[in-house]
């Protein structure tokens, strides 16, 4: 068994497809295909169900790839501790955003990070926070940037913000005029909410639950920006940060504080007992110390 072997048989489990994994990794597929063959033979197993409509792990091919994913991430942590060792200021940083973070707050970020080090690479993932989760413990991503909390037991993570939630709706609506109303108040409302990918989602949801009644949700979207026009054009109601709701009320839109005080908790989160690359340790330093004010909100606090 070689790393060849693993790091090939990763990328067709990835993709579920040979021929989608061979020109992923510039491979032919069926020097591809012999390559994972030989890997099962070596191994005295069946890795793949090539029998559906697209191939999937079999019970063996799924232990297989829990394994190998840790062999090439150890790998690849020693790799990045040496490079560490010769080249201090040199290297990339990756990091899994969700849009509605990156927008409010990291272009005033990256723009500092790039004038301290401007030969770091940055690459932005964006997703919604459960999936970056994932990709943070696959190693996909340096960190991850997500609503709180978060499993402990798999994440270290750091706070940098904390904000309230706030009724997003129509001028029109018998809420606006009133200077705070209760989620109970809402329950005939239609919801216009982020996808289920989003942890958003499941905060209201659950609160929605809390207050006695399951929300009524009309529309699901990944953008925000979207969402606040359907508000504009009476369709629903929605709930953002309050930093959204500075960006967006106005016109037909009129945003509106809850009685019950709802977080809005944003992290930095890495995956627990992985090694921690200079350039990653140095951004998650700026975050700490920075104090961005977009708007005329300050939204990042140097923890004690």
């Amino acid at each position: 068994m070689d790393i060849r072997q693993l790091s090939y048989f990763l990328e067709v489990a990835r993709s579920k497809s040979f021929t989608k994994a061979s020109q992923e990794i510039h491979l032919s597929q069926p020097t591809l295909s012999k390559m994972v063959k030989s890997l099962e033979e070596e191994l005295d197993v069946i890795l793949f169900d090539r029998g559906a409509r697209q191939i999937e792990l079999t019970d063996a091919g799924k232990i297989v790839y829990e394994q190998a994913k840790k062999i090439l991430n150890g790998l690849n942590d020693l790799s990045v501790s040496l490079y560490d060792l010769m080249n201090l200021k040199k290297g990339k940083v990756t990091i899994g955003l969700p849009p509605v973070i990156g927008t409010l707050f990291f272009p005033g970020i990256l723009a500092d990070y790039h004038e301290l080090y401007p030969e770091i690479v940055i690459q932005l993932v964006e997703d919604g926070a459960r999936k970056i989760e994932q990709k943070v413990i696959d190693g996909e991503v340096d960190f991850g940037v997500v609503v709180l909390p978060v499993d402990e037991e798999k994440f270290e993570a750091v706070p940098f913000i904390e904000e309230e939630m706030m009724l997003l709706a129509n001028a029109s609506h018998p809420a606006a005029d009133k200077s705070e109303v209760s989620l109970s108040e809402l329950s005939k409302d239609n919801f216009i909410l982020f996808t289920k990918e989003f942890a958003l989602h499941q905060l209201m949801r659950e609160e929605c639950i809390r207050a006695g009644f399951e929300p009524h949700i009309a529309y699901e979207s990944s953008q925000w920006d979207f969402m606040a026009e359907m508000v504009a054009k009476n369709l629903g109601v929605t709930f953002f940060p309050k930093s959204i709701c500075e960006r967006v009320k106005g016109g037909n839109i009129q945003t509106v504080s809850l009685t019950h005080y709802i977080p809005w908790k944003v992290g930095v989160i890495l995956a627990k007992n992985r090694y921690i690359p200079y350039a990653v340790r140095e951004f998650i330093t700026l975050i700490q110390s920075r104090s961005y004010q977009p708007q005329s909100s300050a939204f990042f606090r140097k923890e004690n």
